[in-house]
């Protein structure tokens, strides 16, 4: 066998797993949350970073305000979500680099560079979105990752200016009509080359 998972947890996580574009209105809770995070947590970055930052979007007035800073085809599903996180870089991670990797003490002094910092807080974010995604299909429910929204207008509303969104996802139990039609996809051959 070329793959350790069993081919039902491969069918969970990636064969059958899609983004749903409807949900059901079956209420995610912070102890499946939590869950997901405890999992999710051990992701790879560089250093140890962990940059990424979750805000879980319950409230309706701040439901409302997040679906006016959408674009308009990703309202009405975000809107109808039973919970939606918004996923974001902590451009200021450094901070936390002596909790997160004591064996080196001079890690925070290694991004005093502000740009420089800033890509590698969105860098291993993104690394860390993706096991985000893969944590929401492990606890069987489902995520609508999304890119279409007014990020300036998210990091205003939403952050202190020291955290920048890299994507809003939807989460809950598939709805009717959930899914779109399978796109294809690239083969091995057509992406991996050896040298």
């Amino acid at each position: 066998m070329a793959l350790a998972l069993s081919s039902e947890a491969q069918d969970l996580l990636f064969r059958e797993a899609r983004t749903a574009n409807t949900f059901t209105d079956e209420p995610v809770g912070d102890e499946q949350m939590r869950a997901i995070y405890d999992l999710v947590k051990y992701a790879p970055t560089a250093m140890n970073q962990q940059p990424l930052r979750v805000l879980l979007v319950r409230g309706t007035e701040a439901r409302e305000r997040l679906v006016g800073l959408m674009s308009p085809g990703n309202r009405a599903k975000t809107a109808a979500a039973p919970l939606v996180a918004i996923l974001a870089a902590d451009l200021d991670f450094h901070e936390e680099l002596p909790k997160v990797f004591p064996h080196f003490a001079g890690a925070k002094d290694l991004f005093a560079d502000e740009a420089a910092r800033a890509r590698s807080a969105r860098f291993n974010a993104t690394l860390q979105v993706g096991y985000f995604i893969l944590g929401v299909r492990a606890a069987g429910l489902a995520a609508g990752p999304m890119a279409g929204y007014d990020a300036a207008g998210i990091d205003k509303e939403f952050f202190d200016g020291d955290h920048t969104v890299l994507a809003v996802v939807n989460i809950g139990r598939p709805g009717e009509n959930a899914w779109f039609d399978r796109l294809p996809r690239l083969a091995y051959d057509e992406v991996v080359t050896t040298v």
